[in-house]
């Protein structure tokens, strides 16, 4: 065999070389990426309450919060329900159709938890806050507040929240949270 061309050779290595970052180098980044769907009602989100993690589900649409934790039997013992609310209010909870006995607790716009209340199964009596100044409120099983020693002037993670509400496909600022 003959020497080959030099520029010849190199000419075929670049054009060898090209071709395969061609090949190599499509269908990455050219397609659009698929986005996660946004997470549901039924999700957890891991939200801490003074120092205690708390498994929390957030009921933010209107139907999501009538429903709550109706006819809910499974709350485990760190798991509960964030309410929360486009702006502040007065507060007021009853326990239609509901077996567990629950705590109620308020929180500002801050996060700062403000009133506690026993709930009792299947009560529809109202469970009003005193507070007008309200945008969150945390459902827990009977006992948890006191038994996990979380008392008002705890604070609720509002940087999780705001994670939490944007993997529910929420915007944050929209509920006062950043």
């Amino acid at each position: 065999m003959k020497n080959a061309n030099p520029v010849s050779s190199l000419l075929r290595l670049v054009t060898l070389l090209l071709a395969l970052t061609l090949v190599t180098g499509c269908g990455r980044g050219d397609a659009p990426r698929e986005q996660a769907a946004p997470k549901t009602i039924a999700d957890f989100f891991v939200i801490t309450v003074g120092d205690r993690p708390v498994k929390m589900q957030l009921a933010v649409r209107s139907r999501e919060m009538e429903r709550g934790l109706m006819e809910r039997r499974d709350l485990r013992p760190d798991e509960g329900m964030l309410f929360v609310y486009p702006g502040t209010q007065q507060m007021s909870f009853w326990m239609r159709n509901t077996p567990t006995p629950l705590d109620i607790g308020f929180f500002t716009a801050d996060g700062v938890l403000k009133e506690i209340y026993p709930l009792h199964p299947y009560d529809e009596s109202a469970v009003r806050s005193r507070s007008a100044e309200l945008k969150f409120a945390l459902e827990m099983n009977q006992g948890w507040f006191a038994g996990n020693e979380v008392k008002p002037g705890a604070k609720l993670d509002l940087k999780a929240l705001a994670e939490a509400l944007r993997a529910r496909g929420f915007e944050p600022w929209e509920y006062g949270v950043r």
